[in-house]
């Protein structure tokens, strides 16, 4: 599979995977390991999801193509806080400080995984191949390399 995929764009895949472990695993795992206060709920969520990530990125680092699901769940994530946290408080004139911040890295994230993900061979593989549920198959089998 990776032969349909540019060694250019498998690296730039790479890059993105690891700015995401740089970027998130020393703020999300201190804040694990030595807690400043006790975290609201949604907060701790928000913690563990972003460590998680991290240590998955390592994953993506290793193998790109096999981890791209999370390249779908790292740039959708970013899209709906987007529009439903950031564009909001930017209409209302409250886009300032950490959101501000935020806003500008989930922006970058959108952009380079939009340029990063392989969407032909995306559609290939999720769209095109048929679905074993549709298909009549008992059960899906990936193709022999």
């Amino acid at each position: 599979m990776e032969r349909e995929i540019s060694n250019v764009r498998l690296y730039a895949m790479r890059l993105v995977f690891l700015l995401t472990f740089v970027g998130l695993a020393p703020s999300a795992w201190q804040e694990i390991i030595v807690p400043a206060e006790t975290w609201e709920p949604f907060y701790g969520v928000a913690i563990a999801f972003w460590a998680a990530l991290a240590l998955l990125s390592i994953m993506g680092f290793l193998y790109p193509l096999k981890m791209l699901p999370l390249l779908f769940l790292q740039l959708t994530y970013k899209l709906i806080w987007i529009l439903g946290v950031g564009l909001p408080l930017w209409q209302q004139g409250l886009l300032e400080g950490a959101a501000r911040e935020l806003a500008f890295a989930n922006g970058i994230g959108v952009i380079l995984d939009i340029l990063v993900i392989p969407w032909v061979y995306v559609a290939r593989q999720y769209f095109y191949r048929p679905i074993w549920w549709f298909s009549g198959q008992e059960k899906h089998r990936e193709p022999a390399n």
